[in-house]
């Protein structure tokens, strides 16, 4: 069984490629003193995410880099890599990226890239999978934390949580429900890394007891 990170305040980047809403949810539970991180900066795929604006009304360091100005997907994460080291960052959560992380950023930070996924996984992984919950027919769906691999939405489980599918919902009215617990267990899910309290056996992630809780 190894320890994913000694306790301390986490040196965090955030990936996103859409409105940035977990994003806005992380730097709510930093400002409320809940998250014990400083966010480095924000890298997105893509010019027109809002999740880029919104970093910079924060006064966090935005930065667009475009996969197609890249030969490779492995140069691409190279200058993403090199963007992540000036910033000192030992985190990296993804947050609406749609994007697969390949084998650079993952050797470099194995087990250290968090991401949420907006159901319980291993039930459907991937795109659309508020859609593929109804259209399966299940009576609960919900959102997972996750560490990252070379699989899609595959990597050990941090934390789950349950909403109900109710027989008249849309996938908007079940993906709303279900950000809303996005919202809380990921950063719930951060601090436990910050706290020292995440331990991998094999693929099966055990936390600790909270010390003088």
């Amino acid at each position: 069984m190894i320890r994913v990170r000694e306790a301390g305040r986490i040196s965090l980047a955030i990936l996103a490629s859409g409105r940035g809403s977990n994003f806005d949810a992380l730097c709510q539970a930093v400002e409320r003193g809940q998250l014990d991180a400083d966010i480095k900066l924000l890298l997105s795929d893509r010019r027109d995410a809002p999740a880029l604006e919104k970093a910079a009304r924060r006064g966090i360091e935005s930065i667009f880099l475009s996969p197609a100005a890249f030969t490779s997907r492995d140069d691409y994460e190279a200058c993403l890599l090199q963007k992540l080291r000036e910033h000192g960052v030992e985190i990296i959560a993804l947050a609406g990226y749609m994007r697969l992380v390949g084998k650079v950023l993952l050797d470099e930070y194995k087990w250290k890239i968090i991401n949420i996924h907006p159901a319980l996984l291993p039930s459907f992984p991937g795109l659309n999978a508020q859609s593929q919950a109804l259209n399966y027919g299940v009576r609960f769906s919900g959102c997972t934390v996750h560490m990252v691999d070379e699989g899609m939405d595959t990597g050990p489980i941090l934390m789950q949580a349950v909403v109900p599918v109710y027989q008249d919902d849309e996938e908007d009215s079940l993906a709303a429900r279900i950000l809303l617990e996005e919202h809380q267990i990921y950063w719930r899910s951060l601090q436990l890394l910050a706290e020292g309290r995440v331990f991998l056996d094999g693929r099966r992630v055990i936390i600790a007891d909270k010390q003088g809780g």
